[in-house]
């Protein structure tokens, strides 16, 4: 197995795909993401039950959805999963559970399966990845999977609640249906009152102590204590409201109230009763039988609390989630204020030693006074609620003020409740906030109770689609914007800067010879020198401006409102920057960049031309000493020919419609041809004659040099094998240039050979320009030995432009030095050449080499360089080249007669 996608296109699917999946469509979305990032033939997940069956949730199978299903688990990979165990089975896996009946069918080679547990560990079911090719799951696979397991567990575990909720509500509406039949025969004290000015209670039944915890007696006639002083005074005129509608139509009445006990305790009381008429109509007596519901009216609160924050949260995620599940605590629990705050760093280290890891939160969402209040950092160790540390719930009288920042009046009390995540780490906290201590803290300690683990996982939701994102947008070696994050900025700060009619710049900087500290140092210290160099620029970067490292040692910067005087500012800035010495590992390193400037909309109009104009700035730039170069549209018209003409060459190579033109070379002491230069020549059919001194460094550079050299070899091959049939020989060799890239084979002489079969091998010289041999002296001195030993005749080109050692000459197995023309060119003029042809041909002449000077185009230097001793030369004082049959007509045949000629 293995993701047929890049980490930051894996978590970016995985994010975008979820972030819009809820309620029936999560599961089936996960599935096909997972197969898709994946590249597996099957997924799904299932809840397990009581019956020890698996029963899915979803099923994704050869690419597209597959019905649900329901199977034992005995016998099965997933039985082992269930029971809260990994389980990977790389190849074979039908091997090993021959009567899983699922796995014949889907055909599967390879399994692995994947536990989901609740917030306290019980099993909830399993996720299971199925492929009919072997797999084994690498770093990135196993941090996606892991990743959506949580996610799974989560919302079964969500689900369950919400169900659950479901049953409640129906048996709480079925409860109350029965509730008038039931509560005649709850305990409670039947009461008869007159109708006088205090309505005296006259009858109070034996139940009255077990109610009201004062004896019956106490409460006759209101001798001790009045009945209608014990209730709660937000209480007391819903009750007189409810008695007087009741007497007005006639009928019962019913009416729950809040009363105060003898032991001071606030009780829920149902009363139901009715009036008594005399003759007259007149109300003479109530009577009514009052019941304590205190249990059941607690249930049905939380209950309906609850359900009442769950409707305004379902279909919300992250902030939104968050917003309306503090606004509705705090108004249901009768709070004054309220947050949900969240770690910045990883909670579960205080629980070793909480003096040493001091544990920093952030709210996500806070409410004071019906008002959001702003964004609030603080340390949980140093809070008043650090009682949250040691215990998942608490509530507490603070013994000073409590100030929150936002609030006008200082808070008494507070009631919060930890938040944690699917493997028991703390993610945060939930906290209300009172002015006066409450009456009870029960209440809203159930309702935080029960809705704290819909939070918590919604945290850990959140911090998981904040991981996908960090690993989807973000570099890992250096923390920036990576490309695919840069790109989403550089369209949304070019439609910025199109609505602002302000301009925007992009720079593209490209650390100079990077590789060879990898390829010297090591990766591990490369990546160190990439952090530290970020850190560096990203200290630099001003107000608005965008920062990314797109690949290897390339980084881009985005200017707004890019004036002339900025980009030099920006320009400066960063080069200064990097112009620092860093010191890593005992090694101090001084770096160097290159910088491709463009802007909009002077060079471009849409992001992706932007980003294309500053890149070709780029290549440009790091030809220029300077290393900065802003772009222009010569510089892309360049850029396309070179583009066409790389397509043009390659096609020309493949088709063998490249030429050789032939430039002969005289012995200087008899004015005879020795030999000659094959010199590849290309006509387009529509460029006409393209210039070498073009297509060769291209075809270096676009790496076509290769193949040229094998055409060239091949095609001289074919001439001088044609000019023997036509009996016209050439005297001496026919040289022919291997490029560098040709030179790096170690098999080059055995290619060579194959590819000039048929012709002798002291026909062929080859040449090597100096720089060339330099690259790697050792490998040179190899491959020198092997295509000596091999019979071709081996000539250093261009000689005296190099480095090269006299210790190095005499090692290479050449036999032949060509004196670069730009010595020959100003030798007669300038005394500093001539010294330079000089000192060559001397010393080629100290180590048994035969001399070639190149470029001769007066007879003044023919002279001057047999009087140096120099043994052959070439340029257009002799001839220019020509092609095959016009050389043979000029120079072969005319060395056929000479070679008639009696001596």
């Amino acid at each position: 197995m293995q993701a047929r996608v890049t980490a930051e296109a894996a978590f970016r699917l995985l994010a975008d795909g979820m972030s819009r999946a809820t309620g029936e469509t999560f599961f089936v979305t996960l599935v096909a993401k997972l197969a898709e990032i994946l590249d597996v033939d099957h997924v799904l997940v299932a809840r397990v039950g009581d019956d020890h069956r698996a029963h899915t949730l979803a099923v994704w199978s050869r690419g597209e959805p597959a019905p649900n299903l329901s199977y034992d688990l005995a016998g099965t990979p997933c039985e082992t999963v269930a029971g809260r165990e990994v389980c990977l089975y790389p190849a074979g896996v039908q091997r090993r559970f021959p009567d899983d009946e699922l796995l014949q069918r889907l055909g599967a080679e390879g399994y692995l399966g994947l536990p989901l547990n609740a917030l306290d560990g019980r099993p909830l079911g399993l996720l299971a990845v199925l492929n009919n090719r072997p797999m084994q799951p690498a770093g990135l696979e196993s941090e996606i999977l892991h990743i959506a397991a949580a996610q799974a567990s989560a919302q079964i575990e969500r689900s369950q609640a919400n169900r659950a909720l479901q049953r409640s509500e129906a048996v709480a509406r079925e409860s109350e249906r029965r509730l008038e039949t039931l509560l005649n025969h709850l305990p409670g004290m039947a009461y008869r009152c007159l109708n006088d000015t205090d309505w005296t209670m006259l009858v109070v039944s034996q139940g009255a102590e077990a109610l009201t915890g004062y004896r019956p007696e106490a409460l006759l006639h209101n001798r001790e204590v009045s009945y209608a002083a014990l209730i709660h005074p937000l209480d007391r005129a819903r009750v007189e409201a409810a008695v007087e509608e009741g007497i007005a139509a006639r009928s019962p009445f019913r009416v729950v109230y809040r009363l105060r006990t003898a032991d001071g305790q606030w009780r829920w009381m149902l009363e139901q009763g009715q009036a008594l008429y005399d003759t007259e109509g007149e109300v003479k007596v109530l009577e009514g039988f009052i019941s304590d519901i205190t249990e059941q009216h607690e249930a049905q609160r939380v209950q309906d609390a609850v359900a009442r924050v769950a409707a305004a949260i379902t279909t919300r995620i992250g902030d939104g989630y968050f917003h309306q599940l503090v606004r509705h605590l705090v108004e249901i629990l009768e709070a004054d204020a309220g947050f949900i705050a969240t770690f910045t760093q990883q909670g579960a280290a205080w629980q070793e030693e909480a003096s040493v890891a001091p544990c920093h939160l952030t709210t996500v969402s806070a409410v004071g006074d019906g008002e959001g209040l702003e964004e609030h950092a603080f340390n949980l160790s140093t809070s008043p609620f650090a009682a949250l540390m040691t215990t998942p719930e608490c509530a507490e009288q603070v013994d000073s003020p409590l100030r929150w920042p936002g609030l006008a009046t200082p808070q008494a009390a507070w009631i919060g409740r930890r938040l944690d995540n699917t493997q028991g780490e703390p993610v945060g906290i939930i906290v209300v906030l009172y002015r006066a201590p409450p009456e009870t803290n029960g209440f809203a300690s159930a309702v935080l109770r029960i809705l704290s683990s819909g939070a918590a996982a919604e945290v850990e939701r959140r911090q998981d689609h904040r991981r996908m994102r960090q690993l989807a947008y973000f570099d890992g070696t250096t923390g920036l914007a990576n490309r695919v994050r840069f790109m989403e900025d550089l369209a949304a700060m070019r439609d910025a800067a199109e609505r602002d009619l302000k301009p925007l710049g992009l720079l593209l900087l490209d650390i100079r010879r990077f590789k060879e500290i990898n390829d010297l140092h090591g990766h591990q210290l490369g990546d160190s020198l990439l952090a530290t160099l970020a850190r560096r620029l990203q200290r630099s970067v001003a107000p608005g401006e965008a920062l990314a490292r797109l690949s290897g040692d390339e980084f881009a910067l985005l200017v707004p409102e890019a004036t002339p005087e900025r980009i030099e500012q920006c320009v400066a800035r960063m080069r200064e920057v990097i112009a620092r010495p860093i010191h890593l590992e005992h090694h101090a390193f001084s770096l160097r960049v290159s910088i491709g400037l463009a802007g909009y909309p002077r060079d471009a109009r849409t992001p992706g031309e932007l980003f294309k104009a500053a890149s070709i700035a780029l290549y440009h730039a790091k030809r220029e000493d300077d290393g900065v170069c802003a772009f222009s549209v010569s510089m892309h018209r360049a850029l396309e020919r070179r583009q066409q003409m790389t397509e043009r060459l390659g096609e020309a190579i493949r088709e063998d419609r490249l030429a050789l033109h032939y430039q002969p070379q005289i012995d200087l002491r008899t004015g005879r041809l020795t030999g000659a230069e094959a010199l590849c020549r290309w006509q387009d059919a529509t460029w006409g004659w393209v210039s070498p001194g073009e297509f060769i460094p291209m075809a270096e550079e676009r790496g076509l040099i290769r193949a040229l050299g094998d055409r060239v070899l091949e095609q001289a091959t074919r001439q001088l094998l044609g000019w023997g049939e036509q009996e016209l020989t050439l005297p001496g060799r026919l040289s022919l240039n291997i490029s560098a890239q040709q030179f790096a084979d170690p098999h080059l002489a055995e290619h060579i050979q194959r590819l000039t079969a048929g012709l002798s091998a002291t026909a062929i010289a080859l040449e090597l320009t100096e720089s060339d041999f330099m690259r790697d002296p050792e490998q040179a001195v190899t491959i020198t030995r092997a295509l000596r030993k091999a019979g071709f005749t081996l000539a250093i080109d261009d000689f005296g432009t190099g480095y090269s050692s006299l210790a190095y000459l005499r090692r290479f197995s050449a036999q032949a030095l060509k004196i670069d023309m730009s010595f020959v060119r100003h030798m007669l003029a300038n005394h500093h050449d001539r010294t330079i042809v000089e000192t060559i041909i001397a010393m080629a002449q100290a180590l048994g080499m035969k001399t070639v000077a190149e470029g001769v185009e007066t007879a003044e230097q023919v002279a001057a360089l047999a009087e140096m001793g120099c043994d052959e030369a070439q340029g257009y004082h002799f001839g220019r080249p020509l092609p095959a049959e016009a050389f043979a007509a000029q120079w072969l045949e005319q060395a056929l007669d000479d070679a008639q000629e009696p001596t």
